[in-house]
């Protein structure tokens, strides 16, 4: 991001400054009084400030909450709270943004300059986060995180990632111009798992089966039983976005040049909503698992209540 910077002047002896006539000690004094007095004045204007900025960071961090997305290129992961179904963390090219009513209103939390292509929440209080040379973890729910650097990976550019549902301590990354990766110790490690699926990969979920299905953009919905041995197309569309419902894993989302619902395991599909500008992140909620959430590229959070059946705007008010 380009930033202004002022010109620097050239150093140099400084001017003398010319001779005071005509003043005599007392106006002097009432000088230098006006000039204490505007200093305090600004001083205090400073702690002002100050103190406004704390009130309104003081409850979570990050610049007060506005209505509607945030004003950010490229919206890239969303996570629905596990106990708080109103309570959404999405991913930007520049941090996250967290919304405590729904989607109605957003503010920036964390990781400026981060780009969070990928959110993944196993379970309890560990939360995954992966994107362009960035790779994190948190242990405590998105309060604090630390940079994982895994052997194994041929770069941090990790544009699909998932958790297996079934052991939380294998995870699947699919690095930019590389291939699909596995780690089978928490992300320590990482071992190549397959060359020809994973570069132009960029929506990635794991099956309580085992299946793993992988949003390919220029091969389209793939799909493989054997630990990506093979794959094979079941969807002919360019994906940004799966998810799958925590309760029924039957029941999938895809999301492109719209959303598609599956209700038999990604074997079929059917579009539930066709937008033209695109759709990005989607994120079912655990707690309720009949509620669903998509971010639409045409700054449109999407909502549906109805097990991804239908879809309604979220209004920002």
């Amino acid at each position: 991001m380009a930033t202004k910077t002022k010109k620097k002047q050239r150093a140099g002896k400084r001017p003398a400054a010319p001779a005071a006539r005509g003043l005599t000690k007392r106006p002097l004094q009432r000088r230098r009084s006006f000039l204490w007095a505007a200093a305090a004045v600004v001083i205090a204007a400073m702690v002002a400030a100050v103190v406004a900025v704390v009130a309104t960071r003081g409850n979570g961090g990050g610049a007060s909450a506005s209505a509607g997305l945030p004003d950010t290129p490229d919206y890239h992961s969303l996570l629905v709270d596990p106990m708080n179904p109103r309570k959404l963390v999405l991913g930007t090219h520049y941090g996250l943004y967290v919304s405590a009513d729904g989607g109605s209103h957003w503010r920036f939390d964390a990781l400026n300059g981060d780009d969070a292509m990928n959110l993944a929440r196993p379970g309890g209080d560990t939360v995954w986060l992966a994107g362009h040379n960035v790779f994190k973890k948190s242990s405590d729910g998105g309060a604090s995180w630390s940079d994982v650097r895994p052997a194994g990976l041929p770069s941090l550019d990790i544009h699909g990632f998932a958790v297996d549902p079934s052991d939380a301590r294998t995870l699947y990354a699919a690095v930019a111009g590389q291939g699909l990766y596995r780690s089978r110790d928490g992300g320590r490690s990482f071992a190549l798992m397959s060359s020809q699926v994973g570069g132009n990969v960029m929506a990635l979920a794991v099956m309580r089966d085992g299946r793993i299905l992988a949003g390919d953009m220029r091969q389209g919905l793939l799909q493989s039983s054997d630990g990506g041995a093979s794959w094979k197309r079941t969807l002919r569309a360019q994906l940004m976005g799966l998810a799958v419902n925590p309760s029924d894993p039957k029941r999938l989302l895809a999301a492109g040049a719209g959303i598609a619902l599956s209700t038999d395991g990604g074997r079929s599909w059917r579009s539930a909503l066709d937008l033209p500008d695109g759709v990005g992140p989607i994120a079912w909620s655990q707690s309720n698992p009949s509620l669903a959430y998509a971010v639409a590229f045409n700054r449109t959070l999407y909502r549906s209540r109805d097990g991804g059946e239908s879809w309604q705007p979220v209004e920002a008010s």
